[in-house]
């Protein structure tokens, strides 16, 4: 009896841990069961990701769901990796107003490599499996693949909005797009899993998991549906394409800038899905920060130091603040300066125009930008403001020199003949 109070106290806790930051889980009580299996048996849990390698570089959107797997590999369970080499042929229609594009197999490989290395950087290895589907849905011959579809109707499928969406204007959806849900939901059969995890986006796909399973004759996942992290931008989902993200591989210094530019109102929710700090201390923080107890500036720098601190290291998270306060609070220059080598065309004339200097340094987008940027008071040359756009410099004095425009960017120009 104490026993079973002890394992059941334990589950309790593993509970609420794993339901920080999750917006679901299907069925609610489902998970409580499995764990309680696993630990009555001795069997760990396995635990499904499915990835189509389409996009390698990881960011802190990304990493929400990865740190929940951490957390079950750190309760004893295996982490599985569906990386999909075969549903990339298709392309996942989630969320899509068309037909995406798909990858060629090179292209799949190469992404996938990348995606092994950069998992390791926030789940155990040793407790990581990573499969293939090709491994499965590779081997299936067309009659296999007949009786398959079988087990999903028409009628499931058009229930996903996108796809409604698109039926309902009259935009074209390929046969093969109407696979994805099912071949992602027969990784799950193949595999066996317990517990899938995803986004929101993904609740068709996971739930379609559930379905297959039964049909062919499996205990069912449990489904659990994390948040989208929504980005620097304040408005959407954080992706690369979209450039409002924070890259987990990213430099400390340019990390921490970055979470520095978030919004006061953003602060609560990166501090639940991207670090660790107990959720009574981060809501004392937001109303000591909303109340003018502390300053919001100093709370972000927390934030900014927590998850900088998950990826790298504490000490590089402290050296990241110290440089920011550096350039930000006491107005100095940044330890590290990136340099500009001037063209050789630029060297032979022997004379630059100041907008030009700009745009191929990269400091502005073209000379339009250049100029406003000068007129403006935003561009200082060796800490002399320049307010003249038409200003044409000799390129032998510019060695050594440093151009800053606003109060990040930075060059030291270097010339070829130096």
């Amino acid at each position: 009896m104490a026993e079973a109070e002890t394992v059941s106290t334990e589950i309790r806790g593993q509970i609420e841990r794993l339901k920080r930051g999750t917006i679901s889980i299907v069925p609610e009580h489902g998970l409580e069961a499995k764990l309680a299996k696993s630990a009555s048996t001795g069997k760990p849990l396995k635990i499904k990701l499915g990835l189509d390698p389409t996009a390698p570089d990881i960011h802190l959107g990304f990493a929400v769901v990865l740190r929940k797997l951490r957390q079950f590999q750190e309760m004893g369970h295996e982490v599985v990796i569906i990386l999909g080499d075969y549903t990339a042929l298709i392309g996942d229609p989630s969320g899509r107003s068309a037909t995406r594009p798909m990858l060629s197999t090179e292209q799949i490989r190469e992404n996938a490599s990348t995606y092994i290395d950069q998992l390791s950087s926030i789940l155990d290895r040793a407790k990581t499996t990573v499969r293939y589907n090709g491994e499965w849905l590779g081997k299936l011959d067309f009659a296999e693949l007949v009786r398959l579809t079988s087990k999903m109707t028409v009628a499931q499928v058009m229930q996903r909005e996108d796809f409604a969406t698109r039926f309902a204007n009259h935009q074209p959806i390929s046969l093969h797009e109407l696979l994805y849900p099912l071949a992602q939901a027969y990784d799950s059969v193949a595999i066996e899993a317990d517990v899938e995890m995803g986004g929101q986006d993904q609740t068709f796909n996971i739930l379609a998991g559930r379905d297959l399973q039964k049909e062919m004759g499996q205990e069912q996942q449990v489904a659990m549906f994390m948040p989208l992290l929504v980005g620097l931008d304040g408005v959407k989902k954080m992706s690369k394409s979209l450039g409002n993200y924070v890259g987990v591989a990213e430099a400390p210094n340019v990390m921490f800038g970055k979470i520095m530019s978030l919004s006061d109102e953003m602060m609560s929710m990166y501090f639940e899905l991207c670090t660790d700090i107990p959720l009574d201390e981060v809501s004392a923080l937001i109303q000591q920060s909303q109340s003018g107890i502390t300053n919001p500036k100093d709370v972000k720098r927390r934030l900014a130091k927590e998850i900088i601190s998950i990826y790298h290291s504490s000490e590089s998270a402290e050296s990241a603040d110290s440089e920011w306060q550096k350039i930000h609070s006491q107005h100095e220059m940044p330890s590290e300066i990136p340099e500009f080598e001037m063209p050789a065309d630029s060297v032979s004339t022997g004379r630059i125009w100041i907008c030009k200097l700009l745009t191929i340094a990269g400091l502005a987008k073209g000379s339009g930008e250049a100029r406003r940027l000068v007129t403006q008071g935003g561009v200082l040359f060796n800490g002399q403001k320049i307010i003249d756009p038409s200003l044409e410099m000799e390129v032998s004095d510019c060695e050594g020199s440093i151009v800053q425009v606003g109060p990040k960017r930075y060059i030291k120009i270097r010339t070829t003949s130096a």
